[in-house]
């Protein structure tokens, strides 16, 4: 199948919006911003054997790379409306790219997005997508905003994905529920929109919890302290791992795709209805803390003496967390989270 014949498969299946004044076809998209909204731009790259098993099916490989995606523009609080889609395949093939349309587009349909235009080449199974959503002027959540003694919360549960790819990768049968969090992840975008006005900072979990609140923490020039026990966890990942192998998993396993969000003490309340209202789980597992623990890192243990050496604005302290089990027994992470080029 030529090229061509690829962009109209592709252009035949999509859906527009009124605000899409030129789609699929030209050189470029021409599209239509609202006047009272910003623009907020997401992009990600979904590399076969890098970020899903090669054996996932074209559906849920579609709707992976859309909802990562749409993650983004939920941990800052926008409301999707386009995107667009490069797509690398070894061969053209129809059927798969079927398939990969099917998942793609029915999570594009639930956010009312538009599909308006991209590039298809012969390469490497890889699928980057943009994303594009608006957003109130000053409004959007940010990494740099956390606060010395605000609350840190979390979306839904962790680890869910992490550990159907560590059962997939020991060979073995893979629970179903945890599967279906590892090839479907949820974006969070009614808690995103939810959460605009109580929330200081905000990140989607995709590296690993500890990983990305340490990118909060650095931004904002704080620290944080976490109760390991405190992460939500399902009842699937519960039943197939416990111990520091749970632990591990729901700290630092990564591909989770929550939000991770700090919020001043007093708007518990608020935090929780307002999640309630869009049905969305949360939990406290945390705070945000001024001190000095070193250049960085992540350990555990810490003492209020420690919290109190030095401010917020203190350099050597950005990203730090610690972590300690919830009797307060300080807790250490074989890791953070994950990083590509690590080695």
């Amino acid at each position: 199948m030529p090229e061509f014949d690829l962009i109209a498969r592709i252009r035949e299946r999509v859906s527009s919006r009124a605000d899409v004044r030129l789609g699929i076809g030209d050189d470029a998209a021409v599209l239509q911003v609202p006047a009272d909204r910003r623009l907020v731009v997401a992009m990600d790259t979904l590399n076969a054997g890098v970020h899903f098993p090669e054996d996932t099916a074209p559906a849920d490989i579609g709707w992976k790379a859309l909802a990562v995606n749409l993650s983004d523009l939920a941990a800052m609080g926008a409301e999707p409306a386009w995107c667009t889609l490069s797509l690398s395949l070894p061969q053209p093939d129809p059927v798969w790219l079927d398939g990969f349309l099917d998942g793609f587009l029915d999570l594009a349909t639930r956010h009312d997005v538009a599909l308006v235009g991209g590039d298809t080449t012969r390469g490497p199974l890889s699928v980057c997508v943009t994303a594009h959503g608006f957003i109130e002027p000053r409004a959007a959540l940010r990494r740099a905003a956390a606060r010395v003694d605000d609350d840190v919360w979390v979306t839904g549960t962790l680890g869910d994905a992490a550990g159907a790819l560590r059962q997939w990768q020991a060979g073995g049968a893979c629970d179903a529920t945890l599967r279906a969090r590892l090839d479907r992840p949820t974006p969070r975008i009614a808690a995103g929109r939810a959460l605009l006005g109580i929330a200081h900072a905000s990140i989607d979990v995709s590296d690993g919890l500890l990983a990305d609140l340490g990118h909060i923490c650095a931004a904002s020039g704080v620290r944080a302290r976490i109760d390991i026990d405190a992460l939500p966890a399902s009842d699937a990942l519960r039943s197939a791992f416990s111990g520091d192998d749970l632990r591990t998993l729901l700290a630092a396993g990564g591909d989770d795709y929550e939000l991770c969000f700090t919020a001043p003490a007093v708007a518990r309340m608020a935090v929780q209805e307002a999640l309630q209202d869009v049905d969305v789980p949360v939990a406290r597992v945390g705070t945000v803390v001024g001190g000095r623990v070193g250049r960085g890192g992540c350990r555990g243990g810490g003492t209020r003496a420690d919290e109190d050496a030095a401010g917020k604005g203190d350099a050597e302290n950005a990203g730090s967390l610690v972590v300690t089990t919830a009797g307060g027994t300080p807790w250490t992470p074989p890791r953070r989270g994950y990083q590509h080029f690590s080695g």
